[in-house]
């Protein structure tokens, strides 16, 4: 089941909030709701979404190996990536962690973490999906406003920037090695990127959230905490900001 509340988050996951937003202190279940299961009414494992300008929530419905639709008040979803089972055939997914929106491309771009591939899915009628990077240990994706996307590989501890074509990317975080110093990263999982082209990514292991500025050569920490406390049992994940760079971002306990 997954839980939000109302607000409306275009595919950047930068939520358009004026500075007198407030939020509503109950979350409404959007998607799902009849416990884990394999039903196009329920979900099993969810990981990365994403919300269109209509309000459609698009989620990596990762032990159902697909990506599902879920339009605004409805009570069941919609397959629209993978449903073949898993495998690594270009009409399935295996374990999907995360989808972002390709507008200009009227596409899905999903991190199919298990296949270790980011797959490029057509939104209208798509049957099968065009790998565009192999070979890495996908996680979250996101894209900024020059068009760039940006890829979490959890195996080698880093972050790329691609430009639509490009297979190898340019390293923009981490990268050099697992560790806690503040030029590396240890199993990070999801990524947000700002105007300015500052790179925020949830340091799951290392139980914050950092901020790499452009072309910075180590990060530094936004949220969390490397003292002693309850900091230290905390896995940030999915990332998202307001319209004044306050991070938000949901946590495992």
């Amino acid at each position: 089941m997954i839980t939000t509340r109302r607000l409306e988050i275009p595919p950047l996951r930068s939520p358009n909030l004026s500075t007198n937003t407030k939020w509503i202190q109950n979350g409404v279940t959007v998607a799902g709701r009849n416990e884990r299961g394999s039903g196009l009414n329920q979900l099993s494992n969810t990981w990365g979404l994403c919300v269109d300008d209509d309000q459609t929530i698009y989620i990596a419905d990762s032990s159902n190996y697909h990506l599902v639709e879920w339009k605004c008040g409805a009570t069941t979803g919609q397959v629209v990536a993978g449903g073949n089972k898993h495998g690594n055939r270009s009409d399935q997914l295996s374990y999907p962690a995360d989808v972002i929106i390709d507008i200009e491309r009227d596409s899905y771009i999903i991190s199919d973490y298990d296949n270790k591939r980011v797959v490029r899915w057509p939104r209208h009628n798509g049957k099968n999906g065009e790998t565009i990077i192999s070979n890495v240990g996908c996680w979250g994706l996101t894209m900024g406003n020059d068009g760039f996307f940006y890829v979490v590989d959890s195996n080698k501890q880093e972050v790329r920037r691609y430009q639509m074509g490009e297979s190898q990317g340019t390293l923009v975080a981490g990268g050099n090695g697992q560790g806690n110093r503040l030029d590396q990263l240890y199993d990070p999982t999801y990524v947000f990127v700002d105007r300015d082209h500052s790179v925020y990514v949830s340091d799951s292991s290392n139980h914050h959230v950092m901020k790499w500025m452009k072309d910075a050569k180590q990060g530094i920490g936004v949220a969390g905490d490397q003292g002693k406390g309850i900091e230290l049992i905390i896995q940030f994940e999915l990332l998202f900001f307001d319209c004044c760079s306050k991070v938000f971002s949901t946590v495992v306990l």
